[in-house]
This record gives C-alpha cells, sequence and structure tokens, in this order.
C-alpha cells in the first residue's frame, strides 16, 4: 500500500472517537511502548555521534526495551484478529482485507488470520 494510503487509514482511524470505557487500553499501551522505544533508541543514537555511552541510557532501560517487544507482538496480533473479525462482520470479503493488508490474495489473507488465531491460542494456552 502506498504511503498516501497509509496516511488516509491513519486520517480515518483518527476520526473515530475513543472508546471512554477503555475499549482500546491494548492499542494505547502499543502506543507507549513504541514511543518508549523511539526514546530510547533516539537517545541511543545521541551517543553514538561521540562514540561513547550515553549516560542518558542504561543497561537495565536497553533491557526493558528488548522485553517489550513479545509483549507488542501479541498485542499486535490480538488487535489486528480483531480489526478482520470486525472487517467479516461487516461484510468485507477476504480479497478486500487482502487488499488493505498489502497480500496478494484471499487465501493469504485468511490463512494468515488464521496464523493468529492459532497462535493466540497457543499462548493462551500456555504452548507458548
Amino acid at each position: 500500500m502506498a504511503a498516501e494510503a497509509h496516511g488516509g487509514a491513519r486520517a480515518r482511524l483518527s476520526a473515530v472517537a475513543e472508546d471512554p470505557a477503555g475499549g482500546w487500553d491494548p492499542a494505547i499501551r502499543l502506543a507507549q511502548d513504541a514511543a518508549l522505544l523511539g526514546r530510547l533508541l533516539a537517545a541511543a543514537a545521541g551517543q553514538r555521534q561521540d562514540g561513547g555511552q550515553c549516560p542518558d541510557v542504561s543497561a537495565d532501560e536497553v533491557a526493558a526495551g528488548l522485553s517489550l517487544f513479545e509483549v507488542m507482538r501479541v498485542a499486535l496480533d490480538r488487535l489486528e484478529t480483531q480489526v478482520v473479525i470486525e472487517a467479516r462482520r461487516r461484510g468485507m470479503d477476504w480479497r478486500q482485507i487482502a487488499g488493505h493488508q498489502g497480500l496478494n490474495s484471499s487465501q493469504a489473507a485468511s490463512q494468515r488470520y488464521q496464523r493468529l488465531v492459532t497462535r493466540l491460542e497457543e499462548i493462551r494456552q500456555g504452548v507458548r
């Protein structure tokens, strides 16, 4: 999908009112975690310019940043699954979903969804 399409999608989504009951909490948490990682990377980039250690970034902060990725992957998988379910509920077919996900076929979109559901179920059951 072209950059303009991504920007348009962001604009449409920003028009959706936040759920006052906190239904979008996972999305908000992802945004906060991504912002934390962005600040960590920005601080690390500052240290690389002079070649020395950056006193603003501790080893514990780097370790905490590393620990966020798996949590973020699971949260993204859950959100993607919920959005696909909503798309299907609203009558989108797998071909349309595939197009929006940048996939080449309805089969690819359906298989992606099944992989997400399987992964989340395995995590829920403690298999992963």
